[in-house]
């Protein structure tokens, strides 16, 4: 299902998730490249407002992805990690299950070297720059969220060498990817790929033919996904807290 998207290639000189990591090459992103970042984050923001957790709004704003253009991760990092003590690394694409949950138990988020095109401005399959910055940093910033997916990068290790990858893929997908919450009484995003899709995150908010389920981790590691496509069903908790234990608790 992958096949077509870019697939990160491991360095056999380097251990482990490290193997994967490489150079932003920031310099070689075009004017036009950073010019599809400010579309996407300036009505991206716009579109979010009132419709996503309050965490996420204040963590875009403290580590200011709207200064203009692709974030250098050196710089983006020199925010976020006296936050959360997170920080972010390069990546060529989609690095093995086993390195990405490994980078999450190091305090590790992988971010893609490259950003969609100005005709996949509104809905993407895979996930580019814009969706590991601007969908999963500002959640990063927050220092419970933070801990908590450390804590869930740990047990992914153990899940994929117990052979439960499935089991902790689909809990990530369901919460972290594209999970929705109840928030002061009001149904708001959490999820990074609804935060960063223009054309799926009020779809998954306000469409009347959208299925949308209250969220257990049992419900979740039960409930097949599809990534070549928007949702068809969501996952809704009845708070942030659920979720944080969720992702710090034992897998289900």
């Amino acid at each position: 299902m992958f096949k077509e998207f870019h697939h990160a290639v491991a360095d056999p000189q380097l251990p482990g998730w490290q193997a994967y990591v490489v150079d932003q090459g920031w310099d070689r992103f075009t004017a036009e490249d950073h010019e599809t970042w400010d579309i996407l984050h300036a009505r991206q923001t716009k579109l979010l407002a009132g419709r996503i957790v309050a965490r996420f709004m204040e963590g875009l704003e403290l580590v200011g992805l709207g200064d203009g253009g692709i974030p250098e991760l050196g710089r983006l990092n020199a925010k976020l990690e006296p936050l959360s003590g997170w920080r972010c690394v390069a990546v060529a694409g989609l690095v093995p299950d086993e390195a990405f949950f490994a980078m999450l138990a190091a305090r590790v988020f992988p971010i893609g070297n490259f950003i969609r095109t100005r005709a996949e401005l509104d809905y993407l399959e895979e996930p580019d720059c814009f969706h590991d910055i601007f969908g999963h940093v500002p959640m990063l910033a927050d220092r419970r969220m933070a801990d908590a997916m450390q804590r869930f990068g740990e047990t992914g290790v153990t899940a994929i060498a117990e052979g439960r990858g499935d089991h902790v893929a689909r809990l990530y997908w369901h919460t972290v990817e594209f999970g929705l919450v109840r928030e002061e009484g009001e149904l708001r995003i959490l999820g990074a790929g609804l935060a960063s899709s223009f054309g799926e995150a009020a779809k998954s908010l306000e469409d009347p033919a959208i299925e949308r389920r209250r969220f257990s981790p049992e419900g979740a590691v039960s409930t097949p996904y599809r990534h070549d496509a928007m949702q068809p069903l969501y996952l809704v908790a009845d708070s942030m807290d659920k979720v944080v234990e969720a992702l710090e608790g034992p897998l289900a």
